[in-house]
């Protein structure tokens, strides 16, 4: 069975570095000699500036990007890939464009038969079971929640600790959480801004630097460092 390879990043930018400078050995690494990475740009207005950002990074790494909005035929675009990167920004706008163009299934297909796959923000939240868990504005209406569901558990990305000295009322990203898992039976892994997940198999290896909040139904948070997560998040 082929290996399956993902790898899910909280964000692409971290305070004071540059485009994935934070992530730039870890996608090297990741990729090995896959070459050919199809990008997603949908999650944002301007396809072809993001495009252009993320082709040029891309080449710094020695790797070569082709925008999935700029080819006739997206799906034979994906059967040919050797890996795809789907970016951040808003998440309800990724999936929804995702689900018109009819490339949930493809997509999943591909992952499961080997393809690297590579989400920052966005892109690792459409590669859970749902877009429940995201923390972007419903600016547009996809046709359901469901997403790739590459990985058995939500992610919120950009995860927030609480501020204890903050005077703001509203619900902490915790309450948020809690909140969700008074309706849903599905663990969350709240990915703070600097770390990321791989997942090799049934292998999750939590890295980066700032760790992440594991959240699951009628259980106490537990914080995570770094290191193996998977008896936490268990993957089929």
């Amino acid at each position: 069975m082929p290996l399956r390879r993902i790898l899910l990043i909280s964000n692409s930018t971290v305070y004071g570095r540059g485009y994935l400078d934070h992530v730039e050995e870890e996608i090297k690494e990741f990729l090995e000699d896959r070459k050919n990475v199809l990008f997603f740009p949908f999650a944002l207005k301007d396809w072809n500036s993001y495009a252009t950002k993320a082709r040029e990074r891309f080449a710094a790494f020695g790797y070569t990007v082709t925008s999935a909005h700029a080819v006739a035929d997206k799906v034979k675009a994906i059967e040919k890939a050797d890996a795809v990167f789907i970016g951040g920004g808003n998440t309800f706008r990724l999936l929804k464009t995702l689900q018109d163009d009819g490339l949930l299934e493809p997509i999943r297909r591909r992952v499961e038969s080997g393809m690297a796959y590579i989400g920052s923000s966005a892109g690792s939240n459409v590669a859970a079971p749902t877009i429940r868990t995201t923390n972007d504005m419903p600016i547009v209406q996809p046709r359901s929640f469901d997403a790739l569901g590459l990985v058995p558990f939500q992610i919120n990305p950009h995860y927030l600790d609480a501020d204890p000295g903050s005077t703001h009322m509203g619900e902490t990203r915790e309450e948020r959480i809690i909140q969700y898992l008074e309706e849903n039976d599905t663990a969350v892994v709240g990915l703070r801004e600097g770390a990321w997940l791989r997942i090799e198999n049934r292998s999750v290896l939590l890295k980066g630097t700032t760790g992440a909040r594991i959240f699951r139904r009628s259980q106490e948070p537990v914080e995570v460092n770094v290191g193996d997560i998977s008896k936490l998040v268990t993957v089929r």
